[in-house]
Order: C-alpha cells, then structure tokens, then sequence
C-alpha cells in the first residue's frame, strides 16, 4: 500500500466515528428520562415555530396546545376559554360583537413578533364570518328570512363608492361606530353609502354653496343654541338678533363653524 493511501484510510476511520455521533445524539434523547420530557416537547415546538408571539401571548411560547389542536390547528373555543371573561372587551360598544362571532383567526393573526398587536381588524374577513353565520342558521325559526335577506345582499350590483367593497357594504356599522357618529342619526345608519373602513375622512367631499340655506338638514346646533346663550350672545355677537337656531346660514360660514358673518373667527363654547 502506497504512502498517499494511508491519509485518506485515516481519514475515513474518524469520518465514519464522526458520522456516528449525530445518530447516537439523538437514541440518547429519545431515551432520556421522562422527567425531562417538558424539555423535549419544547424543543420541538422551537423547531415547528413559524415565529414569535406577541408581547400579550409571550406567556404561551412554550405551550402550543393552549392554542393549537393536531390536525384541527387554532379552534376558537380554546380562544374563548381565556377571553370569555374579558368584561372590557365585551361591554365596549365598538368591541362587543365578539360577544357572538364564532371565529377569530381571520383578524387576530399570531407569530408575527414580540412589537406586533395580534389584531388586524379586516372589514372583509369580518363580513364574510356574518355571511357564514347567517347561512348557517337560515334554516332557523329565529333566523326566519334570512335567506331571502342574504339573496337580496348577493344581488346588489354595485358597491355605493369606489373606496368600499360590496362586501364590506353588507355590515352594520353603526353596530360598533354609533358612538363615533358626528351626524348625530341626520343620515341614518348606513355608514358605507359615505365612509371607507380604512378611514372615516372623504377626501372628495365637496361642501354645498355657501348660500345654501338647508345646512340644518345636516348640522344640529349645540346645546348653548337653545337656551338663553343663544338670544344674550351669540344672535348678538353675529349682529343678527331675530336669527332662530334653524337658520345656520344667517350667522356662520362654510369654511368654520367659528367664522362668523361680519365677526370673523369667533369661539365662545
């Protein structure tokens, strides 16, 4: 045997006892203790983690079968079993729908990071839980006409505007923004026929002309306007004594509430 064999031999002895101990690593850990099982189960788990949990969910790192079912994945009553109790969450006006939706993995999304809230509120998700519901039990006495009330929904041809989708129109909104309503009721509950879900600005809003004299049909007067604040100040400070509440248009101006015909800007609330 040449002398430039006997390297390569050498080598392949310790590459074969090297090759041995991964497999040897691992007959010792399937054999440890049961004791020690806690450990292994986490282990596992760090290796099947798509990610971190939130900083309100951290508690739960090493526990997936708080959340998580074999086979099945999130169900929501193991989400219920921790929140059912959540009086803040279900008394709330604009939060308490929770208090009846039967799913939650649609808006409450996990293993993004410790800095990420588990919520992304998603109008469309939200809708098409309803839609699921209502069809679920469309069939019931208490749910009487509902299917004709989802066929009506489905045969809409249009959403109202461009920045809404038919599905999102299908929601009630006042169900959860009617304390965010500045109209005071003047346009009813159809909040979609106006407003986006992702902001309640519209941008291409286009106030009527400034000599329209119908702005009580959509501004109510604030409470001073009818007492005796109105008469002794504010008819007075706008120079026009005889003017009743309902006549917005003899005392303010389009651009501020505050601008005052022949005051200027004027605040006294």
């Amino acid at each position: 045997m040449s002398r430039s064999q006997r390297p390569q031999r050498h080598w392949g002895i310790h590459h074969g006892r090297w090759a041995a101990i991964p497999l040897g690593f691992v007959l010792v850990w399937l054999i440890t203790p049961a004791e020690s099982s806690w450990k292994q189960a986490a282990t596992w788990q760090r290796l099947a983690e798509p990610g971190s949990l939130s900083a309100s969910h951290a508690h739960l790192e090493n526990n997936c079968a708080a959340c998580h079912t074999s086979v099945t994945g999130v169900e929501t009553s193991k989400c219920i079993a921790c929140h059912a109790n959540n009086e803040s969450l279900l008394q709330r006006q604009p939060t308490s729908f929770h208090a009846s939706i039967s799913s939650c993995t649609e808006c409450h999304l996990e293993h993004r990071g410790w800095g990420e809230r588990p919520t992304n509120m998603d109008h469309e998700a939200l809708a098409d839980i309803g839609m699921r519901q209502l069809m679920q039990g469309a069939g019931d006495t208490e749910n009487h006409g509902l299917g004709a009330q989802l066929d009506s929904w489905s045969d809409r041809g249009a959403a109202p505007h461009m920045h809404i989708s038919l599905k999102e129109a299908t929601l009630n909104c006042a169900t959860c923004h009617a304390n965010d309503d500045r109209h005071f009721q003047l346009f009813g509950h159809d909040c979609a026929q106006c407003h986006a879900t992702d902001r309640w600005t519209i941008p291409e809003f286009q106030h009527p002309s400034a000599t329209s004299k119908d702005c009580a049909q959509c501004h109510q007067a604030p409470p001073s306007h009818y007492m005796m604040h109105f008469k002794m100040i504010s008819a007075r400070v706008a120079g026009k004594p005889h003017a009743r509440v309902d006549q917005c248009f003899q005392c303010h101006q389009t651009t501020s509430w505050n601008d005052i015909l022949g005051a200027g800007l004027y605040k006294h609330h």
